[in-house]
């Protein structure tokens, strides 16, 4: 290990299981001290009675490392607000904020419910908000203070966020928000040293190891286990450190051995009559441009 984040002190959301647990255990093993914050609910959302949080502490603080525990609901204004809170009072700083909660609540669309949809996107989307709302909102004021900072955010979005995804119409409407939202903050809080990216994960966890069942499989004995939730910890780690300076606004798609710069809308082929187009000369201009544009990838679960 490098102690790529040494002195540094980072918040984890949903890091009691998955890929939240296995970026606190990397961000600790680089010298970072590290709350863990997960509310310790079903992969539905539903409430249970274990605490993953604090075993993930135990974890790090038998390596020899510093956490500690946030059961707090990272959803509402009151647990956001704690997380940071949470932080400064057991570390001194708040430096790295990796927003990762979420659940699953898969539904084709004419069977969503809206109690699902509402669900789904309180914990991804406004879990996401919230947080990053304090931080911000700590981070300026200390920079307004004279003592800017090398603030680092990593959001989680996922491919269906960025393609789509059959069944997953709420799941993936929130991953597409999330990174929306990462580029509005990274152009809003650049000036006050924060840096803000997102990656979109593939990894096997709760989420995915039974929607996904095959593709996910760990390999035999030996084997590189390309679905390991570890694999995606590293770029975090960087991500969340000093040494990402310059990077921000930028969204990374990260699988196994492969990390993938994704490059999202952008102007592809245009017409401009110069005038009002009617109806029909607006199909046929529309189908020349998509006849000469690129194919879009298709929709998770249609392959």
């Amino acid at each position: 290990m490098t102690g790529i984040c040494s002195g540094r002190v980072a918040v984890v959301t949903g890091a009691g299981r998955g890929l939240g647990r296995a970026h606190a255990l990397a961000l600790a093993a680089e010298g970072a001290k590290v709350v863990v914050n997960d509310l310790g609910v079903g992969l539905d959302g539903a409430a249970e009675t274990d605490g993953p949080a604090q075993r993930v502490v135990d974890e790090i603080t038998a390596l020899g490392g510093e956490a500690v525990a946030h059961g707090g609901d990272i959803a509402t204004t009151d647990g956001a607000a704690s997380l940071i809170t949470t932080a400064l009072e057991a570390f001194g700083r708040f430096d790295t904020l990796v927003n990762n909660a979420g659940f699953l609540r898969d539904r084709m669309l004419v069977n969503l419910d809206e109690d699902d949809w509402d669900a789904v996107m309180r914990v991804h989307l406004k879990g996401h908000f919230l947080p990053l709302k304090h931080a911000a909102a700590h981070w300026r004021a200390e920079a307004k203070s004279g003592r800017t900072p090398q603030a680092r955010v990593v959001n989680t979005s996922s491919g269906a966020g960025l393609l789509g995804s059959v069944g997953q119409g709420n799941y993936s409407a929130a991953k597409a928000g999330i990174i929306g939202l990462t580029l509005v903050a990274a152009a809003e809080m650049g000036r006050y040293g924060v840096q803000i990216n997102a990656i979109a994960p593939a990894a096997r966890t709760r989420m995915t190891e039974h929607t996904f069942a095959e593709t996910m499989a760990a390999p035999g004995e030996g084997g590189f286990d390309a679905m390991a939730p570890e694999n995606v910890s590293p770029l975090v780690v960087w991500l969340g450190s000093a040494a990402s300076t310059g990077v921000t606004g930028r969204v990374f798609e990260v699988e196994g051995a492969r990390i993938t710069v994704m490059e999202g809308w952008r102007p592809g082929p245009t017409a401009d009559k110069g005038d009002r187009w009617s109806p029909a000369e607006a199909g046929e201009a529309a189908l020349g441009l998509l006849a000469a544009s690129e194919i879009p990838q298709p929709v998770y679960g249609t392959r």
